[in-house]
């Protein structure tokens, strides 16, 4: 009789509950130790460290340029809706982006008065190149032996008032 019980439970979900219990569901076909519930749960918890990994990725830069928040954004908008992450947790990350947003300018001001239009360029340079060295999918970069891409009036004129002394006082 024992042999048998030994048996059944072999054939049953191994996930053992906070209290010592364990769940009596019968293993999920395919899974070598969990019913459906837990295994759904268990690849839900590894989908969302991956997925943090992912946005954090974007966002461990030394300089955090929109692009990347872009980036991050844009990833907690598909897991919301591939159901990945909890809607309560997407809304917090959603509104920490926002306030991030929200300093994108200042951040830009103030590395350009501490070090000039040029040094920023290339810092925004550097943290594109770093963001297209991920493994997740993002545009390819513009071939560099191409012609440059004319700039816009606005900055042109923007680059040489923000870098003359007038404006650095």
């Amino acid at each position: 009789m024992s042999t048998n019980r030994s048996k059944d439970r072999a054939s049953l979900c191994s996930f053992t509950f906070v209290d010592g219990r364990r769940c009596r569901m019968p293993r999920r076909d395919g899974h070598p130790y969990l019913c459906a519930f837990h295994a759904r749960k268990e690849a839900q918890a590894l989908a969302g460290q991956e997925l943090g990994q992912e946005i954090a990725y974007h966002l461990s830069a030394s300089y955090v340029s929109a692009c990347d928040l872009s980036s991050a954004l844009g990833r907690l908008f598909s897991a919301v809706a591939q159901g990945q992450i909890k809607p309560k947790t997407a809304s917090t990350l959603a509104y920490l982006g926002q306030t991030l947003v929200q300093t994108l300018h200042l951040a830009q001001n103030e590395y350009i008065q501490a070090f000039g239009t040029n040094y920023w360029r290339e810092t925004i340079r550097t943290s594109h190149e770093q963001s297209a060295d991920n493994v997740s999918p993002d545009p390819q970069s513009p071939p560099a032996d191409d012609e440059p891409a004319p700039t816009p009036a606005s900055t042109t004129s923007d680059t040489h008032e923000q870098d003359s002394p007038a404006n650095s006082l």
